[in-house]
């Protein structure tokens, strides 16, 4: 019972560590949808300037602490936000996680560079790299106490368990009972409703990664005296921390804190009472990560994939189509100079940097393979280059021969590739990246401490060999060597693209449900590509054994491969000659930094670090910039025009005699009921005005003028005039892909126009974002439901209306919500969750409502009650544009109506000139008779000038 209870007592220590790391990655990752696999460098970062300012200055333990988790912590974290992970949210995500992986091996590398500058510069500091023992914030040495008999604690557990305790119950406050954690659930749930909220969800962000940062920090002070300043150890504590992610499932911080104190007691009594684990070399020391995969199979969800058109859309190929010669004529003239090179112009020693670094790049090929055509992280390559390298050393020392032995090994590399793979294949993205990690130091703890395979500290010798005449122990014919084979393996890698294999695997990647749908085995591809890519780099692994003539089984760490990755992806990972760049860089850029910049070898690391944060601007990395820049700029010189012009867009047409658009510029005419009977004053038909005595018209509360907008350069709006006056209800009619979903977000400003302005109350707010607009009154009722489904009724309502009577009036208006007000919103019905959506506003009615089909999904009964609440807030003098598809029920409410075709309003004009047959026929693209596009009515496409709109554009 003794030992029991020291295990639990001990476990608990390392356990709160795992809470503090596992609650600031589930905030972070919540808040921005980036997993930060730079966490733990965080924290080293922090532990390291603890112990500088501690014991190198002097300074009192306490405020060295403060000082590092309250103010540089939260501080690192907000710059990194503003200056890298805002703009890494918007690209892909394995730009993300390479992105983050280049923060990890750069933030460290950072600081011990800055100790050695300021130990130069005469600052006392003191040696920092892998030193053990160090004092905490508590008394050193630290104080103990005796519980029991046997049974024992010290000071640096004890205010461990104290300060996480406290930082428990203060995040349990701060997210459950104060303005501020709301606001951060309600990021989490939904981060551009929150913003059509008028919530910042950018500083909601830097918010998140401020606190995520500061318990980073906590938790890298509070393990100084568990753990030293060892680098590799900080980034194995936050691997295991990340299975107390997996546990809250990257979403809840309540589980992943628990889900850390429970994982810390587990190792302790795996340590202590598995017997088994006596019997294998390693196996106590990876439990976290056998864990970590078991749990990443266990709780990670997949994403549903059906009715995606693409997941990941491919770069721009400016030379699409061209010849063979222009594709691949400079690179066979680089190859061809660099093999007459090695026997003319290098000396030996640049003959061996130029060898070493064609034998990695057939390494990083494997990459190519797997993360630029198969769109998956491998964190496992060095695993498969040891793992061969060590094969073909043993068979080597048996007597085989080398081409045996180098096929023998890259066969062992494949086959473990595909035990890696089978499991993991199910998981996605920053999951297959953990999974593939965790068996990356699972091998490295278990696989290769086996004796027979690994021959101790020693290793095995893997000798050059020799063909003929042909010695490669000759760098410059090893080096020739490389050449060839780097040649036909990136023409392999080119000829597997081109072929209908290699097809199916990139569609795979942009679209796995297509591909699916078209009888390509989406899991029989990937384990093709996992498999070839972890025999190519065992490939190349064996070659880079035999440059160096010998391998251990610590050449090639886990963590090497992270380098690796971060320095292939950031030259650019989708084709193969880049991948060559990026191993001679990484052979040579070492080697000239310590001549003729620094001898420290901190430096190279860190650049190669910040080649993989350079992804947030370029994700298909620098070498495939390059050339995409230089075809843009030749594009952007038409014929006749300057070197430095620019495209000009091309104007609209001219108005055609006899069009909806043919007149502009007039004020709008008087419609029924005293509402204005026009939409906009820029178009009109030229049917006589509806006489009907009203009184001075309503300010124009929304306007949109020429609104130009689209996709990823598609163009969706062309043109589009657009204007809803005070009290008034325009309604936006239009088949499928007429663009009314477009012009609703780019009126809410979550779409930014590509040309024309969007006029708020008068005022110009084309460049306002969503925020900005709904602290303005306009305020999008997005299509299904404006809520958040993980926060309960009360605080949906809590986060429009601060002030408990206004809640309580919303109540009181609508019974059923009070009865079910401390249930999370997802589990309404339909109509309910419409009813929250639209309650608030009536309490405090916004200046412009913009309701993107109010009426989808809803019973008839429910769609009159939801017609119902618009009408009284157009009563309450709210602007309202209304986008439906069922054009009968909306008008009966609308004022005015607006038809939509092909991205332009085609007609636009009082609800009563509007006749059912011809709104019919309109959207069926039926011609009516003659003179339809004059009179009252929706003009027909022949009378429009205007094609016909589908069902989709």
């Amino acid at each position: 019972m003794g030992d029991l209870l020291v295990f639990v007592l001990s476990g608990l220590v390392s356990g709160a560590l795992y809470a503090l790391l596992a609650t600031g990655l589930v905030l972070s990752y919540s808040a921005s949808g980036l997993f930060n696999f730079a966490h733990g460098a965080t924290a080293y970062l922090c532990a390291l300037t603890f112990y500088e300012l501690h014991s190198g200055l002097g300074w009192p333990a306490v405020p060295a602490a403060l000082l590092v988790v309250l103010v540089l912590a939260p501080g690192l974290g907000w710059g990194l936000d503003r200056l890298m992970f805002r703009r890494l949210a918007r690209v892909g995500e394995t730009a993300q996680i390479v992105a983050t992986i280049g923060l990890l091996v750069a933030l460290p590398a950072a600081g011990l560079w800055a100790v050695e500058l300021l130990t130069e510069a005469g600052a006392p500091l003191k040696p920092a790299e892998n030193q053990f023992g160090l004092p905490g914030v508590g008394p050193s040495p630290a104080r103990s106490w005796q519980l029991a008999d046997g049974i024992g604690i010290d000071s640096d557990q004890l205010i461990t368990w104290v300060v996480t305790a406290v930082v428990a119950v203060g995040l349990w406050v701060l997210m459950r009972h104060t303005r501020l954690g709301l606001r951060l659930r309600a990021a989490v749930d939904n981060r551009s409703l929150t913003e059509l909220r008028g919530i910042s969800a950018d500083r909601l962000s830097s918010v998140a990664w401020m606190i995520a940062s500061g318990l980073a920090g906590l938790a890298g002070v509070l393990a100084t005296p568990l753990l030293g300043l060892s680098a590799h150890d900080f980034t194995l504590f936050l691997f295991v921390s990340a299975t107390a992610a997996v546990i809250g499932r990257f979403a809840s911080v309540p589980l992943a804190f628990a889900g850390g104190l429970g994982l810390g007691v587990l190792q302790n009594l795996v340590a202590g009472y598995a017997s088994f684990a006596e019997d294998v070399t390693g196996l106590r020391t990876a439990v976290p990560f056998l864990i970590l995969f078991g749990g990443l199979l266990v709780l990670t969800r997949r994403a549903r994939t059906a009715g995606t058109a693409a997941v990941d859309a491919p770069p721009l190929d400016h030379l699409a189509g061209a010849s063979g010669l222009r594709r691949w004529g400079v690179w066979a003239a680089g190859a061809a100079l660099l093999a007459a090179a090695f026997y003319t112009v290098t000396t030996p020693f640049w003959t061996g940097l130029l060898a070493q670094g064609l034998a990695i790049a057939l390494v990083f090929m494997s990459f190519t393979l797997v993360t630029g055509l198969g769109a998956m992280v491998s964190l496992a390559q060095a695993t498969f280059v040891t793992g061969a390298a060590l094969v073909a050393g043993l068979l080597m020392s048996r007597g085989w021969p080398f081409a045996a032995a180098l096929a023998a090994g890259t066969c062992a590399a494949a086959a473990l590739g595909a035990l890696v793979a089978l499991p993991a294949l199910r998981l996605g993205g920053r999951s297959l990246a953990l999974a593939t990690l965790a068996l990356a130091f699972l091998a490295d703890q278990v696989l290769f401490q086996l004796r027979w395979l690994r021959n101790g500290d020693a290793g095995w010798s893997v000798p050059r060999p020799v063909f003929g005449p042909v010695d490669l122990s000759d760098d410059r014919a090893f080096g020739v060597a490389l050449v060839v084979l780097v040649a036909l393996a990136g023409a392999g890698l080119g000829a597997l693209r081109g072929s209908p294999a290699g097809r199916a695997m990139l569609a795979v990647r942009s679209a796995p449900a297509a591909a699916m749908a078209s009888g390509v085995s989406v899991l029989r591809t990937k384990l093709l590509l996992f498999t070839l890519s972890a025999g190519l780099a065992g490939f190349g692994g064996v070659l880079y054994a035999s440059y160096n003539t010998r391998i251990t089984a610590t050449d090639f760490t886990a963590l090497t491969g992270l380098v690796w990755l971060a320095v292939v992806v950031a030259a650019g990972v989708r084709r193969p000659q880049y991948a060559v760049v990026a191993g001679l860089v990484f052979a040579v850029a070492p080697h000239v930094l310590a001549g003729y910049v620094t001898e420290s070898a901190h430096l190279p690391v860190i650049l190669f670090g910040l080649a993989g944060l350079a992804l947030a601007n370029d994700p298909d990395g620098y070498c495939a910039a390059v050339p995409v820049r230089w075809a843009r700029r030749r594009a952007a010189r038409g014929p006749g025009d300057g070197p430095h012009a620019a495209p000009a867009a091309a104007p609209p047409p001219p108005p055609a005699p006899g069009r909806a658009d043919a007149v502009r510029d007039r004020e709008p005419e008087p419609g029924p009921r005293g509402r204005p009977g026009r939409g906009t004053p820029r178009e009109r038909t030229t049917a006589a005005p509806v006489s009907v005595p009203v009184s001075a018209p309503a300010p124009v509360a929304l306007e949109l003028r020429g609104v130009a907008a689209g996709y990823d350069g598609a163009p969706v709006l062309r043109g589009l005039d657009l204007a809803v006056r005070r009290g008034e209800v325009l309604a936006v009619l239009g088949p499928n892909g007429a663009g009314k979903s477009t012009a609703c977000l780019v009126a809410a400003g979550l779409l930014p126009a590509t040309a024309g302005t969007v006029l708020v109350a008068g005022r110009d707010a084309t460049r306002d974002g969503a925020v900005r607009r709904a602290r303005a009154g306009v305020l999008l009722a997005p299509e299904g439901r404006g809520i958040f489904p993980a926060l309960t009724i009360e605080e949906n309502l809590a986060l429009v209306l601060r002030e408990p009577g206004a809640r309580a009036a919303v109540y009181d208006r609508f019974p059923r919500l009070a009865e079910r007000r401390a249930v999370a919103a997802g589990s309404l019905s339909g109509g309910e969750q419409q009813m929250l959506a639209l309650a608030p506003l009536l309490e405090r009615p916004p200046e412009v409502l913009i309701a993107d089909e109010p009426s989808l999904g809803l019973a008839p009964r429910v769609v009159e009650e939801v017609y119902g609440l618009l009408a009284e807030l157009r009563t309450a003098g709210t602007a309202l544009l209304l986008v439906e598809e069922k054009a009968a029920g909306l008008l009966g409410l609308a004022d005015t109506v607006a038809y939509l075709s092909r991205g332009r309003v085609s007609w636009c004009g009082p609800r009563a000139e509007v006749e059912a047959d011809r709104l019919t026929e309109a959207y069926l693209g039926i011609g009516a008779g003659a003179g339809s596009g004059t009179g009252a009515g929706v003009p027909t496409a022949s009378a429009t000038g205007t094609e016909p709109t589908g069902a989709a554009s």
